[in-house]
């Protein structure tokens, strides 16, 4: 792999979920490389501004959060334990955060509009290169990147990105 396949960039992440003790766990960092999604690809190289990349970026984090990608294995998550029989009490708190992801996210993809959610959500979510997108959508070539552009502006105003 060259130098220029990885534009490697350091960046901090919150964890959401308590730990045993009562409190939460500290701030962890991980090491990002930015080409490998397609938006982060077409910030890179200048076809997307920092406003636009963070809007992005957002979205991709409520769709995450939210969890919305489909599974392709088995969920190892621990059963829920009812509140009465001493079980863990963060429960409820994940599927909160899930829901405030999940409205977040639904409110940013109606903020982008009909037609403008269609390549948003390809990109930024599913993770599709721009041709795949544009070829899956019968659009033609360099056409999906203005609108591509135009839906992460609308997205930055619900999230009031600057």
């Amino acid at each position: 792999m060259t130098d220029q396949a990885r534009l490697l960039v350091e960046r901090s992440i919150e964890q959401g979920i308590a730990s045993g003790r009562g409190g939460f766990a500290s701030p962890r960092s991980v090491t990002m490389n930015m080409a490998e999604s397609p938006l982060g690809w077409l910030f890179a190289r200048g076809h997307v501004n920092q406003r636009q990349y963070d809007a992005g970026e957002r979205l991709r984090w409520d769709w995450e959060r939210a969890q919305l990608a489909p599974h392709v294995t088995m969920a190892w998550d621990a059963a829920p334990v009812a509140r009465g029989r001493g079980g863990t009490t963060y429960g409820s708190d994940l599927v909160d955060v899930q829901i405030d992801a999940k409205r977040r996210f639904d409110g940013a993809i109606a903020a982008a509009g009909p037609g403008l959610s269609d390549i948003l959500w390809r990109i930024v979510c599913a993770g599709e290169g721009m041709r795949d997108a544009e070829t899956a959508l019968g659009w033609p070539a360099r056409a999906g990147k203005l609108v591509l552009t135009l839906a992460l502006d609308r997205v930055a105003a619900y999230y009031k990105v600057r």
